[in-house]
Order: structure tokens, then C-alpha cells, then sequence
């Protein structure tokens, strides 16, 4: 085995993109709360964007490398440190054989990703790694690391991989550049997560849909990777009626009778039974996913063409990443 888990932290989880075509019969798609960095961390060692990471949860986790890897870590600042030593993050880093690396508690943030060349040798549960802690399939046994845990990475053949080793092993731990993390937009303060109406947006009466974009709402410490709980100014419907529970998706922000809104996140069920306020735009997923509990957040109306601009622009930027990855290993 090529890392021993020394100690499990808060929640760590092996995830990739997710597990598609299943919700049918039940069975959700879990994946990365924060699919971008996910997709950077393994662009930065030579794997495939959909490759299997380790997803780091606010703090704790501590692994033993039992021989030497390149690995990637992205997504918030938990503190990662090689041997005690501050560990770089937003590029490709080659861990030596028998070093440490743990990651501390989060100051930016609430997610790391950490990626490895050739990824993590488990196998595939309905064409995914990804980790269904509450079925418990996927991942490390369908549960979250733990202290004792062992397992083995494949072992990188693609020539970007091959190319950061070469040029590691040459020379330092690490390289100077890095992913400029800004250009993803991750961590812009005091900016509104951008919704478009719900299914059931008009069944609210009118002091609701004001309060929901006018007002400010607490994420609250009863939220996980299934949903994230909030609390602020009570919504309401026009009148009660009966609705059937159908799909729902990440950030679908459904509203229970107790008028605090609850937004579905990547564990969430495959259907819902409480009107939909709102839709949360993929393009601002990411960056909900790494806000703590505490935070408040707002809301801003945008269309469906705004979103899809949206989304094609974080897309733009991901094709330039990694155009400049390929020409940092062909350097």
C-alpha cells in the first residue's frame, strides 16, 4: 500500500464527479461538493478531470506515504503541511517516501482536495468512487477515512505526470507557479449567490419573495453534504396546496413548512416533496460549497441565459488551466 491513513479527520471521503444514470432507482449521485477544484487538482498531476480525489472536511486528516507521489491539493486552506513544513497548494507537489502530510484546520474555506497521479486503486460502484456514506458503497468501504485505513495509487502513465516527477526529482518539492485560484472565484467575499426562480417561486406570497432576495441567511451548523440548513426571514406560500415529490438537483432550494429554506447539496435525495424557491446556477455551486457554517450568504435573481454564461465562462477559464498545465510539463 502506498498511504497509510494515520488519522481520519472530521469527514474525508474519496469522490470524483459523481455517479450518473442511477437516481431512477434511488440511488443519489454524490460526488464533489466543489467540482472545480476537484477538476483542477487532478488536472495539476496528469489525471483526468473525473479522476477520484480525497475530499478533506474542515480538519484532522493525517496520511503516511509509503513511497514516493505526486500529488495536487486545492480547494480551501486547511493548513496542509509536509513533515511540519507548510505544504504549497494550486500546483503539483512530489510527497518523498515516508513523509507526513496532515492537514490542520480550515482559515479559507471548509474543502480541500487531494489529488494523486494515476489516482486512488479502488474500484468502481455503478461507474463511479465516489463515496455514498448513507448506502455505504463507494470509496473506502462507502465510509469515510479512518485511522489504519491503507490504500495504493495507480501510478501515473500520462505524460504530464510523468514530465512534473522527472522535473521534481531534479529539483525542488515543489515548483514556483501555480493555479492563480482567483480567476475561479472561490472565495470572493460579500458577492450573491445567484439563483433562478423555482419551480413553486409564484406560489410564495409577495412578502417572501422579496424577503428571499432582499435578506441575509445564516448556513447553520445543521448542514452537511446533503444539505445545507438556513436561517433568516421565514417564507411563506400564498395558500397551502398538495405537491408530489419530484426531481430535484444540487442546489435546489426547497422550503419546508417551517419557512427556513433548506439548499440540496451533493448528497442530497433524488426527489423532493417541498415547493422549490429557487435554483441555485452550477457556476456558483463551488463556491457555496466552501462556505463554513456561520456564513451568510444573500441571493440575486439572474435569468437562465445569464446562468449558462455563467457556466461557459468557468468552463473558459478551466480550458485555460489546463492549456497552461500541458505547457508547464512540456517545459
Amino acid at each position: 500500500m502506498s498511504v497509510q491513513v494515520l488519522h481520519g479527520g472530521l469527514l474525508t471521503t474519496v469522490q470524483d464527479l459523481g455517479r450518473f444514470g442511477f437516481q431512477k432507482y434511488g440511488v443519489i449521485v454524490s460526488g464533489a461538493m466543489d467540482c472545480v477544484s476537484m477538476r483542477v487538482a487532478n488536472l495539476l498531476v496528469g489525471n483526468e478531470e473525473e479522476e477520484g480525489v480525497l475530499e478533506v472536511t474542515m480538519f484532522g486528516t493525517k496520511l503516511h506515504f509509503e513511497q514516493d507521489q505526486l500529488v495536487a491539493i486545492t480547494g480551501g486552506d486547511l493548513q496542509p503541511t509536509i513533515d511540519g513544513q507548510p505544504a504549497p497548494m494550486w500546483r503539483p507537489v512530489l510527497i518523498r517516501r515516508g513523509s507526513i502530510l496532515q492537514f490542520k484546520s480550515a482559515i479559507r474555506g471548509c474543502r480541500s482536495y487531494l489529488a494523486f497521479a494515476g489516482g486512488i486503486d479502488i474500484p468502481l460502484v455503478m461507474g463511479s468512487k465516489s463515496t455514498y456514506l448513507r448506502a455505504g458503497i463507494g470509496g473506502l468501504s462507502g465510509r469515510a477515512l479512518q485511522k489504519g485505513d491503507c490504500f495504493a495509487c495507480s501510478g501515473t502513465t500520462n505524460p504530464i505526470g510523468q514530465s512534473f516527477i522527472q522535473q521534481l526529482e531534479q529539483a525542488d518539492q515543489s515548483f514556483t507557479w501555480y493555479v492563480d485560484v482567483r480567476q475561479l472565484g472561490l472565495f470572493r467575499k460579500n458577492e450573491a449567490i445567484r439563483v433562478m426562480h423555482g419551480s413553486e417561486f409564484h406560489r410564495f406570497n409577495p412578502e417572501s419573495r422579496h424577503a428571499f432576495f432582499s435578506s441575509l441567511y445564516k448556513i447553520t451548523t445543521q448542514s452537511d453534504r446533503m444539505g445545507y440548513r438556513l436561517e433568516g426571514p421565514p417564507l411563506h406560500l400564498s395558500e397551502t396546496f398538495d405537491l408530489l415529490s419530484e426531481g430535484v438537483t444540487y442546489g435546489t432550494i426547497q422550503v419546508p413548512s417551517n419557512g427556513q429554506p433548506i439548499i440540496l447539496m451533493a448528497d442530497r435525495q433524488t426527489t423532493g416533496g417541498y415547493p422549490k424557491i429557487g435554483q441555485i446556477i452550477s457556476a456558483d455551486l463551488p463556491r457555496l460549497a466552501q462556505m463554513q457554517p456561520n456564513t451568510e450568504i444573500r441571493f440575486t435573481e439572474v435569468s437562465l441565459e445569464q446562468a449558462e454564461e455563467a457556466l461557459f465562462e468557468i468552463e473558459r477559464v478551466m480550458a485555460d488551466i489546463a492549456l497552461g498545465i500541458r505547457l508547464k510539463a512540456q517545459s
